[in-house]
């Protein structure tokens, strides 16, 4: 028997979804089963939200299309088998109204990635089974100049969601003693974002490097509860400030995102005041469309102003002068310039050794 197909329709643009009883995320023991229309129409209910975030940005698409289910696979650049992928070119078929950008990847390759210009592409990117939007940092009329720093608070085992919070209240000090506003939100799983718009003016590496001095001060500030060690053996239990997120090619969920875990969590704008004591699980594609009709975008103001990375990279030339070069880049990328010996310590002493 065929599968059900139903047809919905976000502002104006009519988007048919197949197999629209499959279910995608599992019942658990405090939640029902959810199918794809019902990821669909999520996404169709925060549209505008959503497009804020996503609007004219090259966007990866992570693809869950048999559903978020225990056995399900990752594809990984390791091991490409698997039932769900990063999607990084717009998949064939797509309607002519999915618009693209066209970008290139840190080692010289070029791909026409998703760019959402209205809502619809959204639900039509859930259609084909995308539970999380990556979008890049950038713009598609200047794919070469951020207008986002993103600061992504990740806590390590020994750490939690309230650590983070604790963390972001410090770094909303920092951003107020720079003069610059952030926006937070949550991860959708144990962490915080915090998002800052920029004049779109400075390179990637400019942009990393200001996440770097960002990081470092926080640490100076937090000592033992923050860190920027890229080696994992390193990290201790602190929260980790992954500057690397600021990287060409790395991106993080945007707002308004589901996450591929039990109950189907979103990635959700909140109020600095909030964070505090707020369990971020309340935060579903079940309960964040009646948020934000009630409260709407708390993210509507990102827009509104877009700050200098002067004080920032003044601070990294600053930790530069004393000694604090750049950091280690993603596994994935070649040799940048500046970069350290990309070794994690416990190796170091031998490969140096061989090398000699």
């Amino acid at each position: 028997m065929a599968e059900a197909a139903s047809e919905i329709e976000v502002a104006g643009t009519k988007v048919r979804v197949s197999s629209a009883d499959r279910v995608i995320f599992p019942a658990t023991d405090t939640t029902p089963a959810a199918t794809k229309l019902d990821v669909v129409q999520y996404y169709a209910s925060v549209g505008e939200a959503i497009l804020r975030a996503l609007h004219l940005r090259p966007t990866t698409l992570e693809r869950w299309p048999k559903g978020v289910h225990p056995g399900i696979k990752q594809a990984t650049r390791s091991d490409p088998h698997g039932n769900a992928f990063f999607q990084k070119r717009i998949p064939k078929g797509a309607p002519p109204w999915v618009e693209t950008a066209h970008i290139t990847f840190p080692s010289g390759r070029t791909a026409d990635e998703v760019c959402p210009t209205e809502a619809a592409v959204a639900a039509w990117a859930a259609q084909i089974g995308t539970i999380t939007f990556h979008p890049w940092p950038v713009r598609r009329d200047d794919v070469d100049h951020p207008d986002e720093l993103r600061l992504d608070l990740d806590p390590q085992p020994g750490t939690d969601f309230a650590d983070a919070v604790r963390v972001a209240g410090e770094a909303r000090s920092l951003l107020s003693d720079l003069g610059i506003r952030g926006f937070p939100k949550t991860s959708g799983n144990r962490g915080v974002h915090i998002y800052v718009r920029v004049e779109p003016r400075w390179t990637f590496t400019d942009v990393r490097h200001a996440a770097i001095a960002f990081g470092r001060e926080l640490e100076r500030r937090m000592p033992g509860r923050v860190t920027t060690k890229w080696w994992k053996e390193e990290r201790g239990e602190a929260i980790f400030v992954d500057y690397n997120q600021n990287a060409r090619d790395r991106t993080i969920a945007s707002a308004y995102s589901l996450r591929p875990l039990p109950g189907g969590p979103v990635s959700t704008p909140v109020a600095w005041e909030e964070l505090d004591g707020l369990d971020p699980r309340e935060f579903t594609f079940r309960t964040v469309p009646a948020r934000v009709a009630e409260r709407g975008d708390l993210h509507a103001e990102i827009d509104d102003v877009h700050h200098s990375l002067d004080p920032l990279l003044e601070m990294y030339e600053r930790d530069e002068a004393d000694g604090l070069g750049d950091m280690p880049y993603p596994p994935e990328y070649p040799k940048m310039p500046g970069e350290p010996m990309r070794v994690q310590p416990s190796r170091k002493a031998r490969v140096t050794s061989e090398d000699t």
